[in-house]
């Protein structure tokens, strides 16, 4: 994969024929993960020092199918503040990444009420992807663990009576709302993250009817 930071038009070098490219719109509330998640997958490192708010966005070669293509990933702001603003990124999306945390059932549940009308009201035909984020995080003993087994993180939600997200819940919720699938991914570890990129082209060019069961997709069966 290659990255190029902040440029919005098609790659052209040395004479070879240019990509169109495809848009990728990333959206979701504040802190689930968002930039964390696009910045691992464009710079192929999990971000160690600074995350900024929002990421300049990029354009990344893929390949899938053995087929290269061009992917603009664009970043959004998930805080009420940015409400007038985010939509402006919208126009000539060609797929959405609608992320929630699974350790944080308030994004969860705002996937619902908050996101896909958003997406419904600015962009009604462009189909969208459900994303599992922060899945994992590193251990004292090397490695790395599922947040939904951390003891810190079940301490916490216990305290406001709350229990992690399942890869269940993830399934029903993207059959409930009308998404192409549901994926997981750890920005930190990347496994799931080339997945979630290869899915969002692969809907692009074969979006499938939101009649059929979210189990048809081509990855939906992920589990991390």
């Amino acid at each position: 994969m290659n990255c190029q930071e902040g440029n919005d038009s098609s790659c052209g070098c040395g004479g070879r024929e240019e990509k169109k490219m495809l848009k990728c719109v990333v959206v979701g509330d504040g802190a689930v993960g968002k930039t964390c998640l696009l910045m691992s997958y464009a710079n192929d490192a999990f971000p160690e020092e600074y995350v900024p708010t929002v990421f300049d966005h990029y354009a990344v070669t893929v390949t899938v199918g053995g087929k290269q293509h061009l992917l603009g990933l664009y970043d959004t702001a998930g805080q009420e503040d940015y409400n007038q603003l985010r939509p402006l990124s919208y126009p000539n999306t060609d797929v959405f990444l609608i992320c929630f945390s699974v350790v944080n059932p308030a994004s969860y549940h705002n996937v619902q009420e908050e996101w896909v009308p958003e997406l419904k009201d600015c962009m009604p035909h462009v189909p969208y992807v459900l994303i599992g984020t922060q899945v994992r995080r590193r251990a004292w003993q090397g490695g790395s663990i599922d947040l939904r087994d951390d003891p810190k993180t079940l301490a916490r939600l216990l305290y406001v009576k709350e229990k992690p997200l399942t890869y269940e819940h993830g399934v029903k919720l993207a059959k409930a709302i009308g998404a192409q699938c549901y994926l997981e991914c750890s920005a930190l570890t990347q496994k799931g993250l080339k997945a979630v990129f290869d899915e969002a082209i692969l809907t692009i060019f074969h979006p499938k009817k939101k009649k059929k069961h979210c189990s048809k997709c081509h990855s939906c069966c992920l589990i991390i």
